[in-house]
């Protein structure tokens, strides 16, 4: 019994994550291709959303306190 010895963490620890990463249902690649689009996609719109809505607050602000050109 004192001669068992137990694995250390980092052993361990690389073990259960091997075995954890065997069970995960991996997309194939065709979807993980359309997946990647569509938050590029989601990414582009929401930057070009947030690039008028700035530009709007800008312009509302320089109205606000008279100022002109920028």
């Amino acid at each position: 019994m004192a001669d068992e010895k137990k694995p250390n963490a980092i052993t361990r620890f690389v073990r259960e994550t091997t075995g954890e990463l065997k069970k995960v249902a991996w997309p194939t690649r065709a979807e993980a291709v359309q997946l990647t689009l569509i938050v590029l996609a989601v990414m582009a719109v929401t930057a070009l959303y947030l690039g008028i809505v700035d530009e709007i607050a800008l312009k509302l602000m320089n109205l606000a306190l008279g100022v002109t050109g920028a």
